[in-house]
């Protein structure tokens, strides 16, 4: 539908129209409701070990519903925050790599256009729609597991644990929101569903499992030379690295959730400290303020980094023929 053609109004109208049916077709959908269920069960079985370690070994500590979500119990080789990080990307693929070109296979597109619905609206309310249930399902995941903490320990977590598990759930949903706007960008891009999905999830898996571990120790020797040098560690190529490894999503969101969770953070990348500075950060916890600060750039990096995808699947969107 060529831009001369459009009605006149507001490229937004029915902008709402489209983000309450998303969301109704998604939060009721089967494919939702599975993966749902399969997320809950395993963070249910998660905390339940780790609220179980923490009674027995643990005891008295400031921050004891952090370390629900930080500690790996025992038979469980994972903690609360990696299985989160580790089934966001898969949820938001799920929810965005048919979002386009099911429209398109199913040949719906031209008739929802035909309707007072413009581009601008479809696409924005699509993405909206998504983003909302996704927030939905980890609001409810983290309310959950902050009951069953409050069962379980006996005592409700502090205000500086909650404004840190609110900034964590926040983080959380950035990340997801980079992953979902990836997988619409090639929901824009490919016609195929399957193709749209196995791309998203490719790189995620590139991320995940081989960015940090092998591509950048390998990029950064080749830019900044080999880790050690004649004199000692060699600082351009842990600096190198540190750059290389913040371009994965990922790594942001490891080091925000590392900061807000473990109070004890007290700096993100390569660092020199000295003797007595190191002793003195020991078991010596940062400042919620501090640790908020210490993460703005991550934090802010997500936001970004979703937007700004988002922005190129929706000028590539944009440019495509849509025919009846």
């Amino acid at each position: 539908m060529p831009r001369s053609s459009r009605r006149a109004g507001s490229p937004l109208t029915g902008l709402g129209t489209v983000v309450a049916k998303e969301t109704a077709d998604h939060l009721s959908g089967v494919r939702m409701i599975v993966i749902e269920a399969l997320v809950f069960l395993v963070a249910l079985v998660v905390a339940w070990f780790s609220t179980a370690t923490i009674r027995e070994n643990i005891g008295e500590s400031p921050f004891l519903f952090l370390r629900l979500l930080t500690i790996a119990p025992e038979p469980i080789p994972f903690s609360f925050i990696g299985m989160v990080g580790l089934v966001t990307p898969v949820i938001a693929i799920a929810l965005g790599f048919d979002a386009v070109n099911a429209e398109f296979n199913q040949r719906t597109l031209s008739r929802v256009l035909a309707q007072p619905i413009y581009r601008d609206a479809l696409l924005i309310g699509k993405f909206l729609a998504r983003l909302l249930s996704l927030t939905i399902a980890l609001l409810s995941l983290w309310l959950l597991v902050l009951g069953l903490g409050f069962v379980r320990l006996g005592l409700p977590p502090s205000l500086e644990e909650l404004i840190r598990m609110l900034g964590f759930l926040l983080a959380t949903i950035a990340y997801g929101g980079v992953w979902l706007a990836l997988a619409m960008l090639f929901s824009v891009l490919f016609r195929a569903p399957a193709t749209a999905a196995l791309a998203a999830l490719g790189l995620w898996l590139l991320f995940a499992l081989f960015w940090t571990t092998m591509i950048t120790p390998l990029a950064s020797t080749l830019i900044a030379g080999p880790q050690q040098g004649i004199f000692g560690p060699n600082v351009a190529y842990f600096n190198t690295e540190q750059v290389l490894e913040r371009l994965s999503p990922n790594t942001l969101y490891a080091e925000t959730a590392r900061a807000l969770l473990n109070p004890e953070t007290r700096a993100l990348g390569f660092v020199f400290v000295t003797l007595s500075e190191a002793r003195s950060m020991v078991s010596a916890p940062l400042p919620m303020v501090q640790s908020f600060i210490l993460i703005w750039p991550q934090l802010t990096g997500l936001i970004a980094a979703m937007l700004v995808i988002f922005v190129i699947s929706y000028v590539a969107f944009q440019r495509q023929e849509i025919r009846a």
